[in-house]
Formats: structure tokens, C-alpha cells, sequence
């Protein structure tokens, strides 16, 4: 499947005159509509002919969820590298939804079905689509997932992706610091986009907000984020290493101690980042409510690599110890 994407991408790219995303988005509806869709008698036939056979080499029906988001992803690299798609915009890795999807494990040991998930910087639903596919399979749960991105290319082709996966999935294309209808959620997860938000007056809302200028993109989400979440809900962030020594740190920490529990904060392994400054570390927070509770020590450390089985294996004793004792009644 990833080679007929990859090929079909490349054939429109050249012959709509259009970047290779606009490309995938267009191949993927294609694929979803089981036709070739025109538009000002675009593609020409030859494309067309050739697209159309192709396309009789998948079978989307007879794959399953995982294996088309896989072959999305793949697809998804070769479109970041030609287009140059900036930082803030590209995928999550997939061992960084493995590792999300275990720390739910840690704080919901019995998943509610359903499981409601949101991403406000779902982007192209890659990370989304991997936590809710994981859980589903780990639990056999119905999971529900819930999106928001002021971007339209990426979340349409967030959208193609959903419905290809046979995901139950409401996607908004919106501001997420802008009023939401997504509620009560049992679980957010979001690799946020790292940077200033440029609307001052939206961001005073926000107890987050810097006191003075622009303030962080991030730090806004975060604290929107566990808005959407339902009492005791959980919120797993990917943020930069450095979160808590820059010079905003402040309202966040005091956000923090104030208005949920701050259960975690758990350092990536260097070999998922090009290069040191990129580094992210996994914030794990709760929303008060429910059996939550203020963990008596909070969780700090970092992720070994993952290559490294024998470490990884103590590591995830040393964090199911953690929670026996500090988390769960």
C-alpha cells in the first residue's frame, strides 16, 4: 500500500502542479471514492489511466486500521522531506505514541468504554490515530477520538486518514484556544507546537499568558487542554526538555500547583530527536476528580532507549512501582 501512495502522490504531484501533501490528500480521496476525482480536466488521461491501475493493487477494506496509518506515515516522511514542511507541523514518532499509550496503562489499569481522546494540535492525526488504534487492540474498547487544528491541509488530511481507519473521529478546524465543544474527555495527549501565539488579547483568558509580549503557544494548550478533560481525566503532553527553566516557566508552574495534579515529567531518549535543542520530554498531568489524586512523589526521570531492552524492562518495573505507591488507592 505505501508503494501505490507513494507512486500515485508523486504521479499527481507532477501532473496537478501542486505540492506533494496536496498531493496525498488528493490520492487518498481518490482511494476513498474508489475513482479518480477531476477538477478543470485535471489529471489528464494518461494520469488517469495510469492512477487507476494503481489503485486496483489496494484493498483498503482488507487492511487493518494500524497498517493503513503506518502506510500513511511512511508516505507522510517522503512529503515532509520534499516540501520542507516546517518543525511545528511534522509527525510524532510512533515509539512516542507507544510510550503514551503506556503511560495511560499506568493511570487507567481498566479503560472506560468508551475512551474518549483528543489532540488540539492533532495536525495529521498521526499520534491521534496510534494511541487510539493502540488502546483499542490492548483493551478491545471502543475509543473515540476528538481533533482540533487551525491548519486545513493537515487536518483534511487528518480526515482521509480517519476515515480510511474506520476511526469514530470528530475533527474541527479551528483556533483550539478559541472556545471548544470538545468536553469530557478521559484522555489528551498532544505533541505541541513549540513558539509565541500571536493574539494577545485571546491569550489573557488564559492564566497561562505571559505577563508581558507574546506568550507560548504550548503553555496555552496545555492548560486548554485539560479543560476538555472529564474529573480525573488524563493529560500526556510532549514539550520541550526545557519547559520548566524558560523564562514563562513561572505561570506555568503556578498554574500547575493550583488547578491539576502534576504527576510526571519524563525525559525522551536523544536518538528520537536530530538534535539536542529538539529534545521533548513526556508531562504527564491529571485533572482532579474522581479516584485521582496527587501523586505523593511526582515521576521524574527519563525514558532509556528503547533498544536497550534490559534497561527498559527495570524501567518499566521501577514505573508500575511508582504508581502502586503513589497513585493508585
Amino acid at each position: 500500500m505505501y508503494k501505490v501512495l507513494e507512486d500515485t502522490t508523486t504521479l499527481l504531484s507532477r501532473n496537478l502542479n501542486t505540492t506533494y501533501l496536496d498531493a496525498l490528500i488528493e490520492t487518498s480521496e481518490n482511494l476513498l471514492a474508489h475513482q479518480v476525482i477531476h477538477e478543470d480536466g485535471l489529471p489528464d488521461q494518461a494520469t488517469t489511466d495510469k492512477l487507476t491501475e494503481l489503485y486496483a493493487r489496494v484493498k483498503p477494506e482488507q487492511l487493518t486500521p494500524e497498517i493503513i496509518r503506518q502506510a500513511l506515515q511512511l508516505t507522510l516522511i517522503k512529503v515532509i522531506q520534499h516540501d520542507q514542511i516546517e518543525p511545528n507541523k511534522q509527525m510524532t514518532p510512533d515509539s512516542m505514541a507507544s510510550l503514551a499509550s503506556y503511560m495511560v496503562t499506568v493511570f487507567y489499569p481498566k479503560l472506560p468504554n468508551p475512551f474518549k481522546v483528543g489532540d488540539l494540535a492533532v495536525g495529521t492525526g498521526n499520534l491521534l490515530y496510534a494511541v487510539m488504534n493502540q488502546l483499542h487492540q490492548a483493551s478491545e474498547i471502543d475509543v473515540q477520538g476528538f481533533g482540533v487544528d487551525n491548519d486545513e491541509q493537515l487536518l483534511a488530511l487528518a480526515g482521509v486518514s480517519g476515515q480510511w481507519q474506520q476511526q469514530t473521529i470528530d475533527l474541527f478546524h479551528q483556533d483550539a484556544l478559541d472556545q471548544l465543544v470538545v468536553k469530557d474527555l478521559d484522555l489528551v495527549v498532544s505533541d505541541l507546537p513549540v513558539g509565541y501565539y500571536p493574539l494577545d488579547d485571546r491569550a489573557k483568558n488564559f492564566a497561562t499568558a505571559a505577563r508581558s509580549g507574546h506568550s507560548y503557544a504550548h503553555h496555552l494548550l496545555i492548560e486548554q487542554s485539560m479543560k476538555t478533560l472529564k474529573p480525573g481525566g488524563l493529560g500526556l503532553f510532549f514539550v520541550p526538555s526545557e519547559v520548566f527553566q524558560s523564562d514563562e516557566a513561572k505561570g506555568l508552574t503556578d498554574w500547575l500547583t493550583k488547578t491539576v495534579y502534576f504527576q510526571g515529567l519524563l525525559t525522551l531518549p536523544e536518538s528520537f530527536f536530530a538534535t539536542k535543542a529538539a529534545q521533548k520530554s513526556l508531562l504527564v498531568l491529571q485533572q482532579p476528580g474522581e479516584t485521582a489524586q496527587q501523586a505523593g512523589k511526582v515521576l521524574l526521570g527519563a525514558f532509556p532507549e528503547v533498544s536497550d531492552r534490559d534497561a527498559f524492562g527495570q524501567f518499566l518495573t521501577d514505573v508500575n512501582q511508582w504508581a502502586e505507591q503513589n497513585i493508585k488507592k
